[in-house]
Order: structure tokens, then sequence, then C-alpha cells
């Protein structure tokens, strides 16, 4: 399954760092697999800083090579410098869509997705909240699977029929399943967990988020995925066969996996929304697309833990999202 999930780059110790102006600080240090989290000071840290702002490309680096990250928000006017929610082109604007997919009226304007600029502003108020002593918080770092495209169009799809995990109380199972039975998660195995998506005719990204996806139907979905493709202008056709070609090969993975199951994970499709001129060779160009599983936190297997039931044979919850996902591709690429 490795070239359908981001590479594991290692651990990290971040601790977080907060000035009499309300500014936070996130400042991560690597660690080895095998070694506590680091006990360095955060003043000490902040003696390398400056290798840290210019070692954002570390996402193409062991983690252990160098301080990663150097973020700063600022409370009272909530706002967030950096680049992990935006696209690197700081003119870009994102709108959001409502659940009936109109357009807001009253967009945010800004160089980030207004849904991943509220998750990351909830995550560093939990942090700031939480920090006792300024005790380091151990990270798992990934690769950033979004960080060699210019305008990143990005489907999140939450995949399977069942979303809860082993260890979910019977509350939230409940809970889970009803958000289930009420979306297409039971009709189609797949649920849009959000969006961004360039409009070339305007300059901007559309975006839906998760709440937007549990209210779609199936009819719904089949429209967003075709709007994912289409970038104001036409559909582009060109990105169908290769993510078709990407998404036969994840099924015939992930058929081939004995005892797996992927619950609560997502599927990522991403392309590269900005156009590229043909050059001199107008047909060695092939469109710039990826695949990627992500979010692990509830996935099992036989023989993860002495309690977890012993599943047999592939997740079929799984394939069935991943063959719905194929066949409305299909259709889109044959013209229906």
């Amino acid at each position: 399954m490795k070239p359908f999930t981001p590479q594991y780059r290692g651990l990290i110790s971040v601790y977080v760092e907060k000035d009499s102006s309300g500014h936070i600080s996130l400042v991560a240090c690597p660690q080895n697999d095998n070694e506590s989290p680091a006990q360095e000071s955060p003043m000490a840290t902040r003696r390398t800083q400056q290798r840290a702002k210019t070692s954002c490309a570390a996402e193409h680096k062991p983690a252990r090579e160098g301080p990663l990250l150097d973020r700063t928000c600022n409370d009272s006017r909530s706002s967030v410098c950096g680049t992990g929610m935006g696209t690197g082109k700081r003119d870009t604007s994102f709108h959001m869509k409502d659940p009936n997919g109109n357009e807001s009226a009253t967009p945010e304007r800004s160089s980030h997705n207004p849904w991943g600029l509220h998750c990351h502003r909830a995550q560093l108020m939990r942090m700031s909240s939480d920090s006792k002593d300024n005790a380091p918080y151990r990270f798992l770092l990934l690769e950033n699977v979004a960080s060699p495209f210019q305008l990143p169009c990005i489907l999140d799809l939450k995949m399977g029929t069942r979303q809860h995990g082993e260890d979910a109380s019977e509350e939230k199972k409940r809970r889970h399943m009803k958000k289930c039975e009420q979306s297409t998660s039971s009709s189609l195995g797949l649920r849009l967990g959000g969006m961004q998506v360039y409009q070339a005719t305007t300059g901007h990204f559309l975006c839906r988020n998760k709440y937007d996806g549990r209210t779609l139907t199936a009819e719904g979905f089949r429209q967003a995925l075709y709007q994912y493709l289409h970038d104001g202008h036409q559909l582009k056709r060109e990105l169908l066969q290769p993510v078709l070609q990407r998404l036969s090969a994840l099924r015939a993975v992930i058929e081939r996996q004995g005892s797996y199951r992927f619950y609560s994970s997502s599927l990522l499709l991403i392309y590269e929304g900005k156009k590229h001129s043909p050059g001199r060779h107008p047909f060695s160009a092939q469109p710039r697309v990826d695949v990627r599983m992500i979010d692990f936190a509830h996935t099992t297997y036989r023989g993860a833990t002495p309690h977890h039931t012993a599943y047999e044979g592939p997740d079929r919850g799984y394939i069935f999202g991943v063959e719905n996902l194929i066949n409305m591709l299909q259709e889109i690429k044959d013209g229906d």
C-alpha cells in the first residue's frame, strides 16, 4: 500500500510558545523513533528558528535533519501565518459553497481554505489551553502530499460503509451509524469530506466542507464529483484516465489485504489546477494527479490487539466505495 499512502518522516516534539501580545508559535524539534520526547527547552530551540523558517522544504527530508516548523497566529485578529492550508499563491482566494451548492454571498477572501483555517485555529487553541509547564506534544510527521502542486485541487472522501472504530463507545457507534445511514456512506460507500477546486474563470478556489457532504444525495454527490473536475470553463477530461488508472490499481491492492479494515479513513484525489503551457513537446506533458489513502487512526487488522475482531478477507465496504467512484468517473468520461 506504500504508493498510496503519505510517507512517514519520523517523530517530532512540538512546543507551544505564547508571548504577551497573544502570538502563538509552534516550535518543532526532531526526535528519533526510539527516543522519548525531546527535553530541550523552547528557548534553546529559538536559537535554531532561523533555520526552521527555511526548512519547510523538510517535507522532502527526514524529520531528524533539522527543526521543521515555525508558524504563528494572533489571537485577537484570529489570523494564521503560514502555508499549511493555502496554495502558496497569496493572491488566490477561497470561496465557500453552501449546502445547496451556491457560492457564499460574502465569501472569505483569503489565501487559506476557510475550513482548513478553522481546523488549524481550533488545534492551536486546544494546544495552547492544554499545554502545562510547556510540555512537548509528540507528533508523527507525514509527507505533505499536496506540496508538489501549485494550485492543488483536492477532493477528500470518507471511505466505506462503516465509520466507527473498534474502540468506539456505544454512544459513538450509534452516532456514526446514524451519519452513515443518513448520507451517501451507506448507499455509495463514499461521503464528501471536503473539496477545493480552482476556477480558472475567476482565479479563486471553490470549497465545500464535511457538513455539506453529509447533506448530499447520491445524485448530489455525482454533481459534486463533476464540479470537482470542472475549472469553471470546461470539464478537465484529460484527468479522468490517469485518475481511473490509479483507482483501479488501488482497488487491486485493497483486494489483496487479508484482514485490514480502514474504518473512518479517507481517500484524497489531487490534481494540478494551474494550467501549464505545452512548451516544445505538447504531447509529452501528462496531467499531474495523485490518489492517496489518509487517516488511519481507526484502521485495524488481524493481530492489531488481542481484543479486536479477527476480520477475514478484504474490506468490502472500502472496495464498494472505490468501485462506485470508478463507475461514476467512467460515466463522466463516457459523456453520461
